[in-house]
């Protein structure tokens, strides 16, 4: 493990988390062009698998930073990620929350807050977007990742029952 890697985590992170409006999900394209693209810690795949442990796991979705952080550089490497993340939004987050009390009513509050929703719904896209580029390797993928994204939007299916036929065709072999 390199005191570079580490650095490397903490910078980055810290900075993701000034990013993350709406949570980590919109910032995973970032992430994910950071721990593949730049920094070659993982590939394409294994970043879709961690991000999948991440989610599938119980606690917040911002696991999967402790879990990029630990394929990097251990666990020294998940520690700092994962402080590097929360640390700097938790403060700010205290501090913002203190003031946006105190002006609960004012114009500019309404209105900032409006037009944070469309950034991190875009962002968010973003973020779904890149995690199915990365998992979905066959055209059989694709159409059970848009499949599935269907159902969830149009119907009130519960999702978890698409997503347990795609383990179901992977585990047979179609995917």
């Amino acid at each position: 493990m390199k005191l570079d890697t580490l650095a490397t985590l903490a910078a980055h992170f810290a900075l993701l988390s000034l990013f993350a409006i709406g949570g980590a999900m919109a910032v995973v394209p970032e992430m994910h062009r950071q721990a593949v693209d730049v920094s070659h810690w993982m590939t394409d795949r294994q970043f879709a698998d961690l991000f999948a442990i991440g989610q599938a796991a119980p606690g917040p979705n911002i696991i999967v930073v402790t879990l990029i952080g630990y394929q990097a550089a251990g666990i020294p490497g998940a520690l700092v990620a994962t402080f590097a993340m929360c640390g700097p939004t938790c403060v700010i987050t205290y501090y913002v929350s203190r003031t946006f009390d105190r002006f609960k009513h004012a114009h500019w509050r309404i209105v900032l807050q409006a037009g944070l929703v469309p950034v991190s719904v875009g962002l968010f896209a973003a973020g779904v977007f890149v995690i199915a580029r990365a998992a979905d390797g066959s055209l059989v993928a694709v159409a059970i990742t848009l499949g599935t994204a269907a159902v969830a939007y149009w119907t009130r299916f519960n999702p978890l029952w698409m997503f347990a036929l795609a383990g179901l065709l992977g585990y047979l072999g179609f995917v």
